[in-house]
């Protein structure tokens, strides 16, 4: 192996009692190479490119930055090598030192050499695939000529499915002005695995893990303070002391990091029930903190990278961890049944199987699978029995579990596993919730003589199998579980494994989706390109999916972006785009078919044609004649502020309640605000057109200062415009989780009305800032079905005939 550079080029040119760079550090990476682009403000704006080889980053200087388009050749002078740990850098140089400028990380991941390295290094011509945010695909350093001082090299695109021509392909047009660094998110919901009753067919696409016995817990570090949670979100940095101070000993950078705690026995195998006690003790010592995963770090969202590119990183770190408290949580590539096989055998509860190029998604995932070596869950406690000849304590604990409805369920009784001090302290906290009546809605005939508890804990059990009653056989209480709460529990019920077709590829999209022109940005004031828009609609997907379903849309399309032509398109194309389905034309008689969309490739498909907003209409396709909501889109006039905008949203909100009609709140993603009504359908467009016109005319009537009730710019300058209009047939409202093609690309998103005055405008959240915004999802409309109503009562209370309008 070559001799790694002893950097003495880099530090004589630097003085590190005065410049923030790094004077050594960094770990080569085990599996994957890594790479940096480093936007350098100097005394003239350039990039700097790095790849990692042998210990230091090769480095040189491209004064425009790369370029996406294959036929433009980007100068690129060699310059020092930098250490490894440089590629975590950014800040400002001070002025008179070597360098002087800021310095900003604009892209980042890792590289795969196609030939030699060293030797492509050392003849001039090195081959590669980059795997970043902004650069992906193939790429060429081609040496021009030797020099005696830099090397001038040429960095070339190679044509590939990423290459882009045009303006769009430069570094400063793929740019965007906001920071390079990904924001660390306040909350980070976890990856879950899916339970399955065999390994995938396709072994080469994965790699499995041990499935420790312990507390799935994450951990944030931010300024050098490191918090720590369970996998719900409960802060139990307290409680794991000694695992944060072990963390904080390694001075990671801004990180969130994804791992398991246990309690290992005298063998090393995770021993629930230690854990358990240890966690009562307070102090929760002995336990050990197994990292698998690193969503984020150093200022770089990770999820979109593959798993095996992540770990290299996490990998990467593990150098400055005391092996008593923090280990890494090796993989194996050995056949899955040997694996479980060899768990099972060691004690292990089984194996987690994880796709090696899938990105990180919150939630459960078909990416990560576990296969378990005997049949073990949770369960709510509901009751115990009393003990029996020399037992203290208690006899059984009886078990359930909550079904789709919410109701909780008898699943049967554990009577073993149990030693006396634990019999003794669970006897203690049962008394604690002792209640009158069994918490279980099913039949509790049989269970004897029970006492009755609220059901709040729950019990880690393991048992033989299931009984054609939904009972367990021969189960074995494994332990108090503290790190979720009961109402969370339900059945465990293995599926079949994953195919390779409903898995996703490492930037989040199903294997079989091709994007074209993934680097052209669409949006100039985010820096948002295609590809990433994309990726936000398949992440919204099971959001916004409800939303579409079964309602004609129509599409605002943008084939040149925000700023660019925008095309209005209400019905399907000639050419059938998967997942679009075309809509009988009698719908819409006289015109070409409607479309919908209910599925991930639909909404795809419209997302690579160019289409950024998805609008719905009021009605759904197979009772179309009779719209089941009634929609008020708050427009403001010139010189409404967004203080009078929540006052009018509350005031509408008043009025309908006084009609007795339920009011959803959502952002439009522009100025106002969207107040939409579920309905039952069975008043026809007009009527339900007309009764809207006559609540917004009452508004206006009454409230002038506030509303009024005809459209156009001069009608409601320091007033509200209420439109109505969109009550009509063939109108349409922007959806729920729509993008809004304006610049900053806004997002429609239900709230709720405790929301309003927290909100700082209808474009609150962009896709720079939904993140958080996902896990609240669609909740603060939860009751919307349930609330449909019809509209006689209301038509009644505003004297209002439907007749009229028929």
């Amino acid at each position: 192996m070559p001799k790694r550079d002893d950097l003495r080029t880099y530090r004589a040119k630097r003085d590190f009692s005065h410049t923030p760079e790094p004077a050594e550090g960094g770990k080569p990476g085990d599996q994957a190479l890594s790479f940096v682009v480093q936007r350098h403000a100097a005394r003239r704006l350039h990039y700097d490119f790095r790849l990692e080889l042998d210990g230091t980053l090769k480095s040189w200087a491209i004064p425009k930055g790369p370029s996406l388009d294959p036929g433009v050749k980007r100068m690129a002078v060699q310059v020092e090598d930098h250490p490894l740990s440089y590629g975590s850098f950014e800040g400002r140089i001070p002025e008179g030192h070597y360098g002087a400028g800021e310095v900003a990380i604009w892209d980042a991941g890792t590289w795969v050499p196609l030939e030699n390295p060293r030797k492509g290094y050392r003849d001039g011509k090195l081959k590669f695939e980059l795997r970043g945010t902004k650069l992906h695909g193939l790429w060429a350093l081609v040496r021009m000529r030797k020099a005696e001082k830099q090397p001038a090299w040429l960095l070339i695109k190679e044509q590939d499915d990423y290459a882009v021509t045009g303006p769009q392909a430069d570094a400063e047009e793929a740019s965007p002005p906001a920071p390079a660094y990904a924001e660390l998110p306040a909350s980070l919901e976890p990856q879950l695995a899916t339970l399955v009753d065999a390994a995938p067919a396709d072994a080469e696409h994965w790699q499995y893990e041990l499935k420790f016995d312990g507390y799935r817990v994450l951990a944030r570090i931010e300024n050098g303070t490191v918090r720590l949670f369970t996998r719900t979100g409960k802060d139990w940095t307290h409680k794991l002391a000694q695992l944060r101070d072990a963390l904080a000993a390694m001075q990671l950078a801004d990180a969130w990091l994804d791992g398991e705690v246990i309690v290992p026995d005298e063998h090393g195998i995770p021993d629930f029930q230690a854990l358990q006690q240890a966690f009562e003790t307070g102090s929760a010592r002995g336990a050990v903190y197994f990292l698998f995963d690193i969503p984020f770090y150093a200022g770089r969202d990770l999820r979109q990278l593959p798993l095996t590119d992540r770990r290299a990183t996490l990998r990467g770190l593990m150098a400055g961890a005391d092996p008593a408290l923090v280990r890494f949580s090796d993989d194996f590539d050995a056949l899955p049944r040997d694996l479980v096989a060899s768990a099972c055998k060691l004690g292990f509860e089984g194996v987690i199987g994880k796709r090696k190029d899938g990105g990180y998604r919150s939630g459960r995932s078909s990416d990560w699978i576990k296969l378990k070596c005997q049949n073990r869950q949770e369960f709510v406690i509901g009751g115990y029995t009393d003990p029996k000849g020399s037992r203290t304590g208690l006899g059984a604990l009886l078990l359930g579990f909550y079904d789709e409805d919410g109701t909780l369920r008898y699943a049967g009784n554990v009577g073993s596993g149990f030693d006396q001090r634990t019999l003794a302290s669970l006897k203690k906290r049962l008394d604690d919730l002792a209640a009158p009546q069994p918490p279980f809605v099913r039949n509790t005939a049989g269970m004897g003589r029970a006492h009755w508890v609220r059901p709040e804990l729950l019990a880690e059990v393991s048992f033989a199998e299931w009984t054609a009653g939904g009972h367990i056989r021969q189960g074995v209480f494994r332990g108090l579980r503290a790190d979720k709460p009961a109402q969370a529990v339900v059945r465990e019920r293995p599926t079949a494994p994953p195919k390779e077709s409903e898995t996703m590829q490492s930037n989040g999209l199903p294997s079989s989706f091709r994007v074209t022109h993934p680097g052209r940005v669409i949006d100039k004031q985010s820096g948002i390109t295609k590809l990433q828009l994309i990726q936000c609609y398949a992440a919204l997907a099971p959001l916004i999916l409800p939303h579409l379903k079964d309602r004609p849309v129509a599409l605002v399309r943008a084939p040149d972006g925000i700023g660019g032509e925008l095309f209005f398109q209400k019905h399907a194309d000639r050419a059938a785009l998967p997942g679009v389905v075309r809509l009988p034309q009698e719908l819409d008689p006289g015109h070409p078919p409607l479309m919908k969309i209910d599925n991930l490739q639909g909404l795809l498909s419209v997302a690579q044609m160019n289409t950024i907003e998805l609008h719905t209409w009021n009605g759904v396709d197979h009772a179309i004649s009779t719209p089941d909501r009634m929609t008020f889109d708050l427009d403001p006039g010139e010189g409404v502020d967004w203080l009078r905008i929540q006052e009018g949203t509350r005031l509408v909100r008043v009025f309908l309640q006084e009609l007795g009609l339920p009011a959803f709140l959502k952002t439009s993603g522009g100025k106002g605000m969207h107040i939409v009504v579920p309905l039952r359908p069975e008043y026809g467009w007009d009527a339900v057109k007309g009764f809207s016109r006559a609540i917004v005319q009452h508004l206006a009537a009454t409230l002038p200062s506030h509303f009024v009730a005809k459209s156009g710019p001069r009608n409601r300058v320091g007033k509200i415009f209420i439109d109505y209009l969109r009550n009509g047939f063939g109108a349409t409202t922007v959806c729920a989780w729509s993008v809004r093609a304006r610049p900053g690309l806004a997002v429609s998103v239900p709230v709720g009305w405790d929301e309003l005055d927290t909100l700082t405008g209808s474009a609150h959240w962009s896709l720079y800032v939904l993140g958080d915004r996902l896990a609240t999802g669609n909740t603060p409309w939860a009751d919307y079905e349930r609330s449909r109503i019809s509209l006689a009562d209301a038509m009644r209370r505003l004297d209002f005939d439907p007749s009229e309008d028929a």
